[in-house]
């Protein structure tokens, strides 16, 4: 793991605040508060409602802890060099518990693999020993799940959940600072209240969360006795980004499946529960998700529709009604995906509506500002080389996909010669789904343009 030297590095200083609690006399620049309450939010009263066994303190304590992680990570930018250095003061109620080694340690871990930056904790004992409250009022899910999935309004959440069992079988969690309709054809899902808010958010690339919802969504698993958690991401989205790292960015490894053995480690030295985090469509495209999710009885493509997967939160995409631009790579994945399992979206989908366009600029129309076009052709030109990078994978020698194959081999447990097979088949699956849908385009299209060499049309 190829991660920068951190020694000469200025640490962060996060101070955690219970609710009222007393803000040190003096700051320096480089230190910040988040207040329970305030900065770091939770319903109390859904918390409450858990289990009759109860949730305990390591429980919430554990909220608070990816609060502050959370806080952290998108309070303070990233500078070319990538890597950041963090030392968090947190109040947790069961003190003795955080700071056995073996937690520490795992944190740690998990954490720096998952971010690239080094993170330093101090818990001190919470003054408020009961922060849950006194209700006991079980919730309404029978006995009978057999997994947790950490559930988005993504297309592959919505296909694993099905291909897992359907709400028969899979506890859905969805980690939401606000209260969520459950949409048509969604399957019932239980929101966890979590939020950060009221304050800058200077980061945009979020690594940790996947330590929130990994974390959350096997706390969930725990206190309804279920060992396994499916994560839900299809090959694609799982181990492209750590293969295929832009340039001077530290490989993501949100959905890799050596994070996962590390948040296995960590959760179980915490919470002393033996959690398996498993990855049924590691070796699949998403494209052939879909398809094995519409062979279900009972299913078909208007319970995929429905779902979001773009990464855009700007007014473009939220001007009324919450619409996805069309370019970026989770786009773009979604687009030729739903083309591989013969789906047709509805055009008013995506902001950027019609990808044959021979012209950039006439794509762009609905974006009326210059800096926001700049922006989609940006987002749109990296995603769809990331795509074609990925395909071009698919022929490359063994011993260039050795060293990503025996990374996974040795968190997966398999061989190296058998996870090489099955990489390269995924690898080979995009392709063909990749090039099927650049046809489909046609070659006039001004994709098909940037991915010959043009870039502005």
């Amino acid at each position: 793991m190829n991660v920068h030297n951190h020694t000469s590095l200025t640490a962060k200083t996060l101070i955690v605040l219970e609710s009222g609690g007393k803000p040190p006399a003096r700051l320096s620049g480089h230190e910040e508060l988040a207040e329970i309450g305030e900065q770091i939010q939770f319903d109390a009263e859904i918390i409450d409602s858990f289990d009759v066994a109860g949730c305990l303190p390591r429980h919430f304590d554990l909220l608070v802890v990816c609060a502050a992680i959370e806080f952290a990570d998108r309070r303070w930018k990233r500078s070319r060099a990538w890597a950041r250095s963090f030392i968090l003061h947190v109040p947790v109620i069961d003190l003795e518990r955080w700071q056995k080694p073996a937690v520490q340690h795992a944190l740690r871990r998990a954490l720096y693999f998952l971010t690239g930056d080094t993170w330093q904790f101090n818990f001190f004992r919470a003054k408020n020993r009961s922060p849950i409250g006194a209700r006991q009022i079980p919730l309404d899910f029978d006995k009978t799940k057999k997994v947790a999935i950490a559930y988005s309004d993504g297309l592959d959440s919505r296909a694993v959940t099905g291909l897992s069992g359907g709400e028969e079988e899979a506890l859905c969690i969805r980690v939401a600072g606000t209260r969520q309709r459950r949409q048509k054809n969604d399957s019932p899902f239980e929101r966890i209240p979590f939020d950060t808010r009221n304050y800058r958010k200077n980061e945009s690339s979020f690594r940790s969360r996947s330590f929130k919802f990994a974390a959350i969504t096997a706390m969930a698993a725990q206190l309804y006795q279920v060992s396994r958690v499916v994560v839900p991401e299809s090959g694609q989205g799982a181990l492209g980004p750590a293969i295929l790292p832009l340039h001077n960015v530290y490989a993501d490894y949100r959905n890799h499946p050596a994070f996962f053995r590390r948040m296995e480690q960590f959760l179980q030295a915490l919470l002393d529960w033996e959690v398996k985090f498993q990855q049924p469509r590691l070796w699949h495209t998403k494209g052939q998700t879909l398809r094995d999710f519409l062979h279900l009885p009972g299913k078909n493509y208007l319970h995929l529709t429905q779902t979001h997967s773009c990464w855009q939160t700007r007014r473009i995409v939220n001007d009324g009604y919450r619409k996805q631009c069309g370019l970026c790579a989770a786009c773009l994945l979604r687009r030729q995906s739903m083309y591989a399992a013969g789906i047709d979206e509805e055009p008013g989908v995506y902001v950027i509506s019609d990808l044959r366009e021979a012209l950039l600029g006439q794509a762009l129309m609905p974006v009326a500002e210059k800096a926001d076009r700049d922006i989609m052709i940006e987002y749109g030109s990296v995603g769809a080389r990331h795509l074609q990078h990925l395909a071009d994978l698919a022929i490359r020698p063994d011993e260039l996909l050795r060293t990503h194959a025996s990374q996974i081999a040795t968190a997966t447990g398999e061989t190296l010669d058998g996870t090489t097979r099955k990489l390269r088949a995924m690898l080979s699956a995009h392709a063909d789904e990749w090039r099927a849908y650049r046809s489909e385009l046609g070659s006039n299209s001004f994709l098909n343009d940037w991915m010959d060499g043009g870039r502005n049309g």
